[in-house]
């Protein structure tokens, strides 16, 4: 007897960006400064960071965007798209334009002489 695919054996829905964008996970907003000062919920940030969650395999390609998974960004929301892939809208696709910096860390080694 064979067996049906059942709807909780489909597979799982994931998103890939086009074009030249990346797929970012934003970071928790905070809600208080590092002086302690608590911000209101509507408080608007230009720029915003967040973890690369998949690269279009244009951006991937092309030498000129140094941007890999699992990067941590800074990144300028206005022209990225939330994706309501999850809840809470953390996903968005995000023109590789609008990427305007990668945290990086540096090795602590000396060079050796």
């Amino acid at each position: 007897m064979a067996t049906r695919p059942t709807p909780s054996s489909a597979a799982i829905e994931v998103v890939e960006p086009v074009g030249k964008r990346v797929l970012i996970r934003k970071d928790q907003d905070k809600k208080q400064t590092k002086a302690g000062i608590h911000l209101p919920d509507k408080v608007e940030i230009p720029t915003i960071t967040g973890r690369v969650v998949a690269v279009s395999a244009q951006v991937a390609r092309d030498e000129d965007y140094p941007i890999k998974q699992y990067d941590r960004v800074l990144f300028h929301p206005k022209q990225a798209v939330p994706v309501d892939f999850e809840g809470d809208n953390r996903l968005w696709v995000v023109p590789v334009e609008d990427v305007v910096a990668i945290f990086r860390r540096e090795s602590s080694q000396s060079p050796e002489t």
